[in-house]
């Protein structure tokens, strides 16, 4: 099973990527920096919560491991 400190440096690290990468698309989509990084950071914070969640949901079933 996976500590859920491991889980949540994952969820950062998935997050930052993720962070950048919507930053980019909010600002092409929009053209302002500020309404671009505004929908990165809310999509960052509901995105790193969900994610956590999931994973600590998926760390307790044991289908489809090997060492199961």
């Amino acid at each position: 099973m996976e500590r859920p400190r491991r889980t949540l440096v994952k969820s950062i690290i998935w997050n930052i990527n993720g962070l950048a990468m919507m930053s980019v698309v909010g600002y092409a989509m929009t053209g302002s920096a500020g309404v671009g990084g505004a929908i990165a950071m809310i999509n960052t914070v509901i995105g790193l919560s969900l994610y956590f969640l999931y994973e600590r949901i998926w760390s307790r079933i044991s289908w489809g491991r090997a060492d199961a």
